[in-house]
């Protein structure tokens, strides 16, 4: 069974092209025409073995919210095309990874019941391109539309960079984790039967 996904999404503020293999190398190719969010994306891939690749524009010429919140939503709708009926999975995946001067939590659970628990230390403002606010709307959309549980807790970190790489490298150890299968499951792991 290929546990894959490819979603497009256009709107007048965003067009984006994604395709998603949850069981590949971490092979990727990913444009966004933000750079550092590349650099996030790609370290996503890697660190969670996904095979990605995204073809995104939007105004970013405004700012990058848009971009950054319609990548999160179009990733979400990937991974949950790809996930199915999520029988056999492990469903929960936790990591702790540092980042020279950061250390991160993220517990994840692909439950259907999407959350987000984002506890990051604040940086400067930076306008609307401060990379800690546009990670906790990147998030946001990336959990409420892939249904999973998401908790994100930064324990220290001065540099924002290193902050943002800690969580996007945890997230994806944890969610290679989640979307792993079990060999002892033949259903839904859950009591009830269903998520």
């Amino acid at each position: 069974m290929k546990r894959t996904a490819m979603v497009e999404r256009e709107t007048k503020e965003t067009r984006i092209r994604m395709e998603l293999n949850l069981d590949g190398g971490g092979k990727n190719k990913i444009s966004t025409g933000i750079p550092f969010f590349d650099h996030m994306l790609t370290l996503f891939s890697v660190h969670g073995f996904f095979d990605l690749y995204i073809d995104a524009t939007g105004d970013i010429d405004v700012d990058f919210h848009h971009t950054v919140e319609d990548v999160g939503l179009v990733l979400g709708d990937a991974f949950d095309k790809a996930l199915g009926d999520r029988k056999g999975i492990k469903r929960f995946g936790h990591a702790v990874t540092p980042m020279d001067d950061a250390l991160s939590s993220v517990a994840a659970d692909l439950s259907k019941r999407p959350f987000l628990v984002y506890n990051v230390p604040q940086k400067a403002d930076t306008g609307g391109n401060n990379f800690t606010s546009l990670t906790k709307e990147f998030l946001r959309a990336f959990s409420n539309r892939g249904g999973m549980n998401l908790h994100v807790n930064v324990l220290y970190g001065e540099n924002e960079h290193h902050v943002i790489e800690s969580i996007f490298k945890t997230m994806a150890r944890a969610l290679d984790q989640a979307t792993s299968f079990d060999g002892r499951l033949t259903g839904i792991r859950s009591s009830k039967g269903v998520l």
